[in-house]
Parts: structure tokens; C-alpha cells; sequence
């Protein structure tokens, strides 16, 4: 007899109980952890399905970095380790298991697109592409502007970093305002420059591979164009036009 959780959908006989129980059909639960949820978002997920608690997930978020000891000796949680896929899980495994499992998955894509060095960093970028944009094409090109701006010493200004920080801090409101790009962090790369000392989200493999082979080119700044994509410029002129003709399209009817 196999000991778990077993969904009978109708009435069922002694036999058929015992059967069930031998067979160890146990009833699983399906995760969906879309590709850039935080640890906060697969908590979340974790919850709902029925598991565990929120916040007994973020403890084991933050307390079982032995799982990456030896590929992010400096982690001080899971953020960017918990791979974004669809997973089944039982009540029987605990939430140790669950988050083991989601970092298996992260190694076995890694070793799949031959992420083997520079581990940290390349997940750290590859969080930020991901919360950056959808759209899997301009990842390696947003990569390039990141690596651009590292080259010559300036200040990421990525907005997803900033609510990050907040997410941390359990400050975040729903949206970012001019005020929120002051929060004193590592996290808000409008204040500090270089990358934020952690990943601020779990990143799918489009994420990763654009991180590890960014494009080749001389793009210092981007915006949204208002329909899902963006508008890359190498100068802060070329970029502010670009940025007037993004609120032009936002105040179209």
C-alpha cells in the first residue's frame, strides 16, 4: 500500500479502494510557474494548489541555497534557480522536494544550452531580459543593451529591479512611481550601478540563451513602442524621441 492523497470522482468498492491503494495511484496537483514568477509568485502558486503555505515556501526559498551551493556560492535564496515550467506534485512531497525538483529541472536545461561558467551573472541578466520583455526575438537584443551599459559604467535603470527591491522590502504597491527609484537597495539599479547582487525572477531558457549570446550592437536604451515590442537607440536624443512618440501612443483613443 502506497500512502498519499487519492481523488475518488465516484463511489467505489472495498476491492477497488484496495486496488487503487496498491497501484499507488496517488492524486497529483499541477503547478503552473509561468516563465519570470518570482519565489514570491511560486509561493503563491505553491498555495494555491493546496501544499503548503506561502510563507513556509519562501523559507525554504531562502533557507535551502545548498541546493546551488556549489553553482551560486554567494546566493542567499532560490530566486532564479526555480525553473518556470508545469509540474506535478503530490502531498507527499514536502516543500523541500518541491523546490529541489524545480532547481533540477534549472540544472538540467543549464547543462542542455551549455551554461556551465559564470553561473550567477548569466542567470542574474538573463532575470532581468525576462521581466523586460515577452517577446522571445528582442531578448538578445535587450540583452546587448544591458552588456552596453555594464561596458561603460551606467546605471541599468531597469524598472523591474526597482520592484524587486520592494518585493523584498513587502513595500511594492501594484505600480511603480518617481519616488520609488530612490529606495536604497542593491536591488534598484537606478541608484547603484552594475547588476543587482541576486536574480529578481526565475527566467525561462529564451532568457538564458540570450544572456549567454547576447546580439552584437551599439544600443545604449530602449522603450516600449505600445504595442508589445520595443524601440531600441544608441543615443539619449535618439531614445527620448523615442520615449515622446511611446506617450503619443498611449494618449490615442
Amino acid at each position: 500500500m502506497k500512502a498519499g492523497e487519492y481523488l475518488f470522482e465516484k463511489p467505489a468498492s472495498l476491492i477497488e479502494v484496495h486496488n487503487r491503494l496498491a497501484r499507488g495511484d496517488i492524486y497529483t496537483h499541477t503547478v503552473v510557474i509561468p516563465e519570470g514568477f518570482t519565489m514570491f509568485d511560486i509561493a503563491q502558486a505553491i498555495e494555491q494548489a493546496g501544499l503548503g503555505s506561502k510563507d513556509d515556501f519562501l523559507k525554504v526559498a531562502r533557507s535551502d541555497t545548498d541546493l546551488i551551493r556549489d553553482i551560486s556560492p554567494d546566493a542567499t535564496s532560490l530566486e532564479g534557480y526555480l525553473f518556470p515550467d508545469t509540474y506535478e506534485f503530490t502531498r507527499t512531497q514536502s516543500l523541500h522536494d518541491i523546490a529541489s525538483a524545480m532547481v533540477h529541472h534549472f540544472r538540467q536545461v543549464a547543462t542542455a544550452i551549455g551554461l556551465t561558467s559564470d553561473v550567477p551573472r548569466t542567470v542574474i541578466m538573463a532575470s532581468i531580459v525576462e521581466k523586460e520583455t515577452a517577446v522571445p526575438d528582442e531578448r538578445t537584443m535587450v540583452a546587448s543593451v544591458y552588456y552596453n551599459r555594464l561596458t561603460k559604467r551606467m546605471a541599468l535603470d531597469a524598472d523591474p529591479s526597482v520592484i524587486y527591491a520592494e518585493l523584498l522590502a513587502n513595500t511594492y504597491q501594484g505600480a511603480l512611481h518617481h519616488d520609488d527609484m530612490s529606495t536604497k537597495s542593491p536591488y534598484n539599479t537606478y541608484r547603484y550601478a552594475g547588476l543587482p547582487p541576486g536574480p529578481i525572477a526565475n527566467p525561462g531558457r529564451s532568457s538564458l540563451e540570450a544572456a549567454m549570446h547576447p546580439a552584437v550592437s551599439d544600443y545604449l536604451y530602449f522603450v516600449s513602442d505600445g504595442n508589445g515590442h520595443h524601440r531600441f537607440a544608441r543615443s539619449l536624443e535618439e531614445h527620448n524621441r523615442n520615449v515622446n512618440a511611446f506617450r503619443r501612443a498611449m494618449r490615442r483613443p
